[in-house]
């Protein structure tokens, strides 16, 4: 990974225009070619990107650019679509480069990873005649949790959290519109279940046809007798 610190603008072009005007920023070019501009705020959202497939080339700044202080280009182009980012470099602060080798990929926390074994296990708690087809079900983007078939024989596909927040249901819809590419598995529906679900989430859920389902971690492993609340 390469990590730069500079005092640059940066330009976008694609389906739409985007501007960042002169200022100090972080730098990202990720070993998949992915290209990231971060500020220091707005937590690890980045101000503007470019995913791979791309293309990075460094560039003499042209007559123009010179005269406006800028020391080099960057231009990244997407290897699938006409989108662009220009990103003019004014001032290098700091270039480094790092070997970070293979990641060993995210590891769920221990209750998490129970919730998704307990719900395996009984899957009847998401409903009556539900059926489990395979915990982990391998998608081009990452596991789904749980992949199972309802009382009618239809598709389902299950995202477990501890809490339940937005990017939890934009991550299990892009799951669903993944599968659902499946002729084999179409049409798949979407179950988001944690021990706690927030209310956006809930909205966001919802409109999307995705059904929530609060999940009772001590009901599951038969500490008591309460049922799990299906909302």
């Amino acid at each position: 990974m390469r990590v730069v610190i500079a005092r640059c603008s940066v330009d976008y072009e694609g389906a739409l225009q985007a501007h960042l005007p002169l200022a100090t920023r972080l730098l990202m070019v990720k070993a998949d070619g992915s290209v990231l501009i971060h500020s220091d705020g707005g937590s690890y959202k980045p101000l503007n990107w470019m995913a791979p497939p791309c293309r990075m080339t460094e560039l003499t700044p042209d007559e123009e650019e010179t005269e406006q202080g800028v020391e080099s280009v960057w231009l990244v182009r997407h290897g699938k679509r006409e989108d662009t980012l220009r990103i003019r470099l004014h001032e290098v602060l700091s270039d480094t480069s790092h070997d970070l080798g293979v990641d060993p990929g995210l590891v769920k926390d221990g209750v998490e990873a129970q919730l998704q074994a307990l719900l395996a296990e009984h899957i009847s708690t998401l409903g009556e005649g539900y059926t489990l087809l395979r915990r982990e079900f391998g998608t081009a983007i990452g596991p789904v949790d749980i992949l199972c078939k309802d009382s009618s024989g239809a598709t389902v596909a299950v995202e477990i959290k501890r809490r339940g927040d937005i990017d939890g249901v934009e991550q299990l819809t892009r799951y669903l519109e993944l599968l659902n590419r499946d002729p084999h598995l179409a049409p798949v529906q979407g179950v988001f279940a944690a021990q706690v679900i927030k209310p956006q989430a809930r909205v966001l859920a919802t409109d999307r046809g995705i059904r929530c389902v609060t999940l009772d971690y001590e009901a599951l492993r038969g500490m008591d007798n309460a049922e799990s609340r299906l909302f």
